[in-house]
């Protein structure tokens, strides 16, 4: 027989307080990769409206591309999947975490390693971008708070990585 499994998360439960910014795991959620080429199509699935602008964010939806659309929902919601409609959503909740940088230094720390100006990066924006060699995805939820959802597999290097960073 096979034992249960038991997962782990790649990263401290105990968040990392360092000079000016603060560095924890987001609580469990849900996260949805959405595709589709007619937003309407997405919209009537979900019974929401989605942001329209690449980079707007609106109700845990982030717009990422043209014709995608990342989904943050509590954990354990549930999306239609079989809608017959052409779209495509996916569940990846076990593949991503969610790191929640905030304080003063928070862009200053998240730029040590990411291309982007932080500092002019709207509240309620969202963008996927790099941190260093890593794919994340950056929102901001405040103007001194960024959550990074990147996935799991790279979850104890980012902490690593963005801990040194907090730590000079």
């Amino acid at each position: 027989m096979s034992e249960a499994l038991i997962r782990y998360e790649p990263v401290p439960e105990t968040p990392c307080v360092a000079a000016g910014v603060t560095i924890s795991l987001a609580g469990p959620m849900q996260r949805f990769a959405l595709r589709a080429r007619r937003a309407e199509d997405l919209e009537t699935v979900l019974k929401v409206r989605l942001p329209r602008h690449i980079g707007a964010s609106e109700a845990g939806i982030a717009c990422l591309g043209p014709d995608e659309w990342y989904l943050r929902a509590e954990a354990g919601a549930t999306v239609p999947t079989d809608s017959g409609l052409p779209v495509a959503i996916t569940d990846v909740s076990e593949r991503s975490i969610c790191l929640v940088i905030e304080g003063p230094r928070a862009a200053e720390i998240l730029m040590s390693g990411c291309p982007l100006d932080l500092d002019n990066f709207a509240v309620g924006r969202a963008t996927r971008t790099i941190y260093e060699t890593v794919e994340v995805i950056i929102i901001r939820e405040a103007e001194d708070r960024f959550h990074v959802e990147l996935w799991r597999s790279f979850g104890a290097w980012f902490w690593i990585a963005i801990t040194n960073a907090a730590s000079h």
